[in-house]
């Protein structure tokens, strides 16, 4: 529990950061126009699919008893397909919507 909290100390302003980025990018999604979201869609497959690269890095050079380095790096694999699953599906089905009707 003390190295959780000296972590917190030492990393205080890379959390502030980190937590004035979330800010950031919720005030700029809010403002993205409906006919937007199928390319941002695509970005944020794009983005995912680094995040499940990434992850799968820190997994493999972590400790093996080092079980936060290997449950975050899990949990963001798993959140990572499921965000890259999920938007190809939302992307999919937005472009059946242009495709003409064969009747």
């Amino acid at each position: 529990m003390n190295e959780i909290f000296e972590l917190l100390k030492n990393n205080l302003q890379l959390i502030y950061i980190l937590i004035l980025v979330i800010f950031i990018g919720i005030e700029v999604i809010k403002h993205i126009p409906a006919v937007l979201h199928t390319p941002l869609m695509s970005g944020a497959n794009a983005l995912s699919g680094v995040v499940i690269v990434g992850a799968i890095l820190v997994m493999l050079n972590s400790d093996p008893d080092d079980y936060i380095a290997l449950g975050l790096g899990f949990m963001a694999v798993v959140l990572g397909i499921i965000n890259v699953v999920g938007g190809f599906a939302v992307t999919n089905r937005m472009l059946q919507m242009f495709k003409k009707n064969k009747n």
